[in-house]
């Protein structure tokens, strides 16, 4: 049997129990911990005043979203090669409908975001590379070649994209955190089970029982 194929079986293995696989769980936590970072760093970095600490934030933050956008594509991937569980989500058809739209507007916005972002980055002056994760070279868009009144109008567009897309994405995270709350709360599904990294029982561990010394 091929790599692929036992890949898929043992990733649908969870699926098919209404849980995602191990590889879907640290997808969602991984870009979850960097989305609620960025956001974070956007605020901070606005409250910067311009000079050398607020260039070397703003690299940090592109990169950032940049490699957000990378992970999005790999989890895209990831889903096109492994569907979703079925569980509670999918139980009204009005539920399962906003659950499915959240889902696709959270992917619109990870590429809005790092796209319009690199935009900027691009279009300043002196230009520089950035990397994803540190690691992979990015060049820059082509903006910085253009005459500066273009350039300034490339940022204009650049940077009314980027806060749609951060007012966008502050409404989405507590909908959607809000909504998985529902789900635990009130209505006591598995539905944010599914999603937790899952934490086996070790035979092999030592009972912790109380100790009962014998009588006489």
């Amino acid at each position: 049997m091929r790599l692929h194929r036992l890949v898929r079986k043992w990733a649908v293995s969870y699926t098919e129990e209404g849980k995602y696989s191990p590889i879907g769980v640290w997808f969602h936590w991984i870009m979850a911990g960097l989305v609620l970072f960025q956001l974070g760093l956007g605020w901070m970095m606005a409250r910067y005043q311009v000079g050398g600490n607020k260039l070397a934030i703003y690299e940090l933050h592109s990169e950032l979203g940049l490699t957000i956008l990378l992970l999005a594509i790999l989890r895209f991937a990831w889903r096109l090669f492994v569907p979703d569980p079925i569980n509670d989500e999918d139980g009204p058809r009005w539920q399962s409908t906003i659950a499915q739209l959240t889902k696709y507007l959270f992917y619109a916005l990870f590429a809005l975001l790092p796209l319009s972002g690199w935009a900027m980055w691009s279009a300043i002056q002196p230009v520089e590379p950035l990397r994803i994760a540190g690691l992979i070279a990015v060049p820059p868009m082509p903006f910085h070649t253009l005459v500066p009144a273009w350039q300034f109008e490339v940022l204009a567009w650049a940077e009314s994209l980027h806060l749609f897309g951060v007012i966008g994405l502050a409404l989405l995270v507590p909908l959607h955190v809000g909504a998985a709350l529902k789900h635990h709360f009130w209505d006591r599904d598995e539905v944010v089970r599914g999603i937790l990294p899952e934490i086996r029982d070790d035979e092999t561990a030592p009972d912790h029982t109380r100790y009962t010394p014998r009588a006489g």
